[in-house]
């Protein structure tokens, strides 16, 4: 009885299946396009996005110039939106807006447009053009439509866009603070210190990134490294550069303890605050 009940579920199943497979090729092969429009909103409205996308890609020439225009473009591209095709949506949504500026959900098209671009933007490590092109996207919207009731949620994507940024040059700051001296033929001095590193190269990322965005959520993370490598570049310089940059560093440490008084990094900054002061005052002794 059990296996009879599985079959006839199974039966059931295949069934609906070609049924709903023959409605779909009988609607694509229709000329009516009014029937095909509503075929269309019926199948994004119960989540089948990919045959709505479908038949709409066919229908939105067609449709132009008619009271159906604006309502099959929008709801085309959130079709491609609700599928994860961020780049297809967005290049849908921004057709939209550019041909209704003034219509129906144009407001909606921007934003979207600019979140879909968020959501397609990539991990910190690899290349953010796009990410540049997401900020830019949100920025439009917040410009267009002000007062809109979405404009926290875009200045929320808009900040985490920019952490993303930092991020991206935090690791290459940090990476030059990692790979550190370097030797060769011409890094050597007469007395056989080692004058080649990149610490100079991280402490001008670092010091880039504080000056481009100064509200960081990862300020502290930054102003730490920049410290550090201040300190290494002072500590791996040759003799008649020495002072001066641990003074630099010594300075660099007031600034960091200022800003931070109950930092976590604390411990280490006082460190390197006594060894170059140390160093200083020897020297003039």
């Amino acid at each position: 009885m059990n296996k009879m009940k599985k079959y006839i579920a199974i039966a059931l199943l295949t069934g609906a299946f070609f049924t709903s497979c023959g409605e779909y090729n009988k609607i694509m092969k229709s000329a009516d396009y009014d029937y095909k429009y509503e075929a269309a909103k019926s199948y994004f409205g119960d989540g089948q996005y990919t045959k709505a996308a479908t038949i709409l890609e066919e229908l939105i020439p067609i449709l132009k110039g008619t009271d159906q225009a604006q309502e099959s473009l929008y709801m085309l591209a959130m079709a491609y939106y609700n599928q994860g095709d961020y780049i297809t949506a967005s290049h849908y949504f921004s057709t939209y807006y550019n041909t209704y500026p003034n219509g129906t959900y144009t407001e909606l098209a921007r934003f979207h447009s600019g979140k879909a671009l968020f959501l397609d933007t990539p991990e910190p490590k690899l290349d953010q053009s796009s990410t540049y092109t997401a900020i830019s996207e949100l920025q439009m919207f917040m410009e267009y439509f002000p007062d809109s009731k979405r404009k926290t949620d875009a200045q929320i994507m808009m900040f985490n866009l920019q952490d993303k940024l930092v991020m991206k040059e935090y690791l290459s700051a940090k990476l030059y603070y990692d790979l550190g001296t370097y030797t060769g033929n011409s890094s050597m001095t007469a007395d056989g210190q080692i004058n080649g590193n990149n610490f100079q190269a991280c402490i001008t990322t670092a010091q880039n990134i504080l000056k481009d965005y100064p509200y960081t959520s990862m300020r502290e993370d930054i102003s730490i490294l920049l410290l550090r490598a201040k300190y290494k570049l002072g500590s791996e310089s040759v003799l008649e550069k020495k002072e001066e940059r641990m003074r630099e560093a010594i300075d660099e440490y007031y600034a960091f303890k200022n800003e931070f008084p109950e930092s976590k990094y604390m411990k280490e900054v006082e460190d390197i605050y006594k060894d170059a002061s140390k160093y200083v005052k020897e020297l003039n002794e």
